[in-house]
């Protein structure tokens, strides 16, 4: 099998809008899936003109049992949205790399 690595110079990365990432669900899920267990949250801010960006990374790792969401506060909708996503591509990093989740 041959691995194609690919190198990224900063200025040629493709972004994407921090109000995109939490409306799709990724801040959502990277929080509840990853960094929660840890007690670790990224937090967004949102701007008087309505523009988001990352604000700061709580910290409460001190906390046995890490953080969770509030009763009602996970949406379902965005949770099965990123799912889908990475059920669609895992089949295509496992063929092309030999893996889903890099070793």
């Amino acid at each position: 099998m041959t691995v194609v690595r690919r190198r990224y110079v900063a200025s040629d990365v493709k972004k994407m809008d921090v109000k995109e990432f939490r409306e799709l669900g990724y801040l959502q899920e990277l929080n509840r899936r990853f960094l929660h267990p840890l007690g670790l949250a990224i937090e967004v801010q949102i701007n008087p003109d309505g523009s988001e960006e990352l604000g700061g990374i709580w910290d409460s790792r001190d906390d046995p049992e890490g953080i969770i969401y509030g009763e009602g506060i996970i949406d379902h909708d965005k949770a099965r949205y990123v799912y889908d996503q990475e059920a669609a591509r895992k089949h295509v990093r496992v063929e092309m790399l030999g893996f889903n989740i890099q070793n």
